[in-house]
């Protein structure tokens, strides 16, 4: 497993399907040199997904292939697909950048904390359920996709009490602004904690 080394910081956004924590993770990265590490997914891209960017589309096989030698960091099953960060990624990643950031399921983002403790901070981003039906039509995902990610929704919401921090996503900018003081305040604590 890859250590983190003094400054490094894994930023972990987990959160109902829907809920906007992708979107509110991008929106603050660009305040910080904050890179994000693509998870491989075997599940199909949505209309509005990038191969690389949102996600690695890849075949069960693949999937499997990389299991067998070890290439994930951590993987889950959900409904049937299948979903994992490559340690090799976080790696690289971090040969360029101090902070990262991953958007996970809460099983993901749970493997992570136990990984890394205190170095991985999880930011929970929710929105009511109304609201995350809304959205996932809006992005324009089937019924049948919805239906299934809002089974998960409670069990998701029960989550929340376990992270770090916890942010209503009700106004996008509002939201944006309130994480980037919170990961502020994180970075500038190592800034200090340097000086002497």
């Amino acid at each position: 497993m890859y250590q983190l080394k003094d400054k490094e910081m894994i930023f972990i956004y987990t959160g109902p399907d829907g809920s906007g924590r992708k979107t509110l993770a991008k929106m603050v990265a660009t305040a910080f040199d904050m890179e994000t590490v693509p998870s491989f997914t075997t599940r199909s891209p949505r209309p509005f997904e990038n191969n690389g960017e949102d996600y690695h589309f890849v075949s069960n096989e693949t999937f499997h292939q990389m299991m067998q030698q070890n290439e994930f960091l951590e993987s889950v099953e959900i409904d049937g697909y299948f979903y994992g960060i490559r340690e090799i990624d976080i790696i690289n990643i971090f040969k360029k950048h101090k902070v990262i950031y991953l958007t996970l399921n809460p099983e993901g983002a749970e493997a992570l904390k136990q990984m890394y403790g205190d170095k991985a901070v999880r930011i929970f981003v929710y929105a009511d359920r109304n609201t995350v039906y809304e959205r996932q039509k809006t992005r324009g995902d089937s019924e049948e996709d919805i239906v299934r990610h809002l089974k998960h929704y409670d069990d998701t919401m029960a989550y929340k009490k376990s992270c770090e921090h916890v942010f209503e996503n009700y106004d996008l900018p509002q939201v944006s602004y309130q994480i980037s003081e919170m990961i502020e305040s994180y970075l500038d604590r190592q800034l200090v904690a340097d000086d002497y």
